[in-house]
């Protein structure tokens, strides 16, 4: 059995009975240098700190081991720790977790937050840049002690200077601080001597959180997007689940791609742009959004540098010689592929993948009302052809 013991920074004094008799009768306890300095001389096990690369190490933590493994981690081991990690690998029957509490906790019970109305995001395996949120309060789990200035600059920098942060450092603790800045103030002036163990409390202002699919003008885009009343009903065609990862091929603004992460926790895109100015902008409005969008060089060129995908788009490109039946291979077999056409040529593409693989053909119309003199007339949009398909599973 391997038994996670969640530890605060106030150390073996802040820790319950049940959870000290545990790290009492070890043998061993495995943590990081930090986590281990926190126990006392009370505990006689042996300490090994974990390796680098830790995976390894947690895979084979069970080898050889002679009773009971112990672990000791930071706060909740299952809040963006160890202990989520040790079931996954090892199963629930295997893994015991006595939790502290929580940095989410004492950050919401110290800025006053209901937690149940905070969002919680962690920096520790992702860039500054998915912590950016354009309206909302989060606790940002930071990495070490530059994620504050990092954060502060891309908040201010993505229009959000005014955003209220208050880092926390050492939270429970006998050195525990707190301070309150603008990210404007701090992108210009960043705090000095942050403590690595900090957490962020952050207000994002202004708040102009939009639920549904966005206005075009919310993207940087040079006229190659997919339109809002499209990308709805593209959005609706593609299904998105949590957790799930997109190819968006033929990406151009990265609208898809970023309506995608925003629709279901966990997701993240690869956007495939053959143009360097259109990834450099897909990559800012990933940065805008806050979202997790990689950007790739020229489909199919680039797929065999990529795991294969559960859900495909492709919004441009379509009458690339090969680049659907390319598409086709590399998808995942159980997998989503949604493809959008405005030209008769990529038209008759489609309608060979479908005659080929079956699915279903739409096409869709829409007209905006517009000026015709001083009187309103309706004036169409180019009509979209869509061809939606679930490859079959195999298995």
């Amino acid at each position: 059995m391997i038994v996670v013991v969640g530890i605060g920074a106030d150390g073996m004094p802040g820790l319950a009975p049940a959870s000290r008799d545990e790290l009492h009768r070890a043998t061993v306890v495995y943590g990081s240098p930090r986590q281990l300095d926190l126990l006392d001389d009370t505990v006689t096990a042996v300490r090994r700190a974990w390796p680098s690369p830790m995976l390894p190490a947690l895979q084979t933590l069970l080898d050889g081991a002679d009773g009971d493994v112990h672990v000791v981690a930071s706060g909740d081991p299952l809040l963006h720790g160890v202990g989520s990690s040790l079931i996954r690998i090892h199963g629930a029957d295997r893994v015991a977790v006595l939790p502290h509490v929580s940095s989410v906790t004492l950050a919401c019970a110290r800025v006053g937050w209901s937690v149940q109305d905070t969002e919680i995001i962690s920096l520790v395996w992702y860039e500054a840049s998915t912590a950016v949120r354009r309206g909302g309060q989060a606790v940002v789990l930071s990495r070490d002690h530059s994620s504050p200035a990092q954060l502060a600059r891309l908040l201010t920098d993505t229009g959000r200077g005014d955003s209220e942060m208050t880092i926390l450092e050492q939270l429970g603790g006998p050195q525990e601080s707190r301070r309150s800045s603008t990210a404007r103030e701090w992108a210009r002036r960043p705090p000095a001597d942050v403590d690595d163990l900090n957490v962020m409390a952050v207000r994002y202002l202004p708040d102009e959180r939009v639920g549904g699919t966005l206005p075009d003008d919310a993207f940087a885009h040079d006229g190659q997007i997919t339109k809002q009343a499209v990308r709805a009903a593209t959005l609706a065609a593609l299904a998105p689940r949590p957790g799930e990862c997109l190819w968006d091929v033929g990406a151009g603004s990265g609208s898809v791609a970023i309506e995608w992460c925003r629709s279901a926790p966990g997701c993240h895109a690869l956007a495939f742009e053959r143009d360097e100015t259109r990834r450099a902008r897909i990559a800012q409005n990933a940065v805008a959004f806050g979202v997790r969008v990689d950007t790739m060089f020229d489909a199919p060129e680039s797929f065999e540098f990529c795991a294969p995908p559960k859900v495909i788009f492709v919004g441009g490109g379509i009458s690339r010689l090969g680049l659907m039946d390319a598409c086709w291979e590399r998808l995942l077999p159980g997998g989503r592929l949604v493809a959008n056409a405005v030209t008769v040529e990529s038209e008759a593409v489609l309608a060979q993948c479908f005659s080929r693989y079956g699915g279903e053909l739409r096409r869709f119309q829409h007209y905006r009302g517009e000026p015709v003199g001083s009187f309103t007339g309706w004036r169409p949009a180019m009509p979209v052809t869509q061809w939606v398909v679930t490859k079959p599973d195999t298995t």
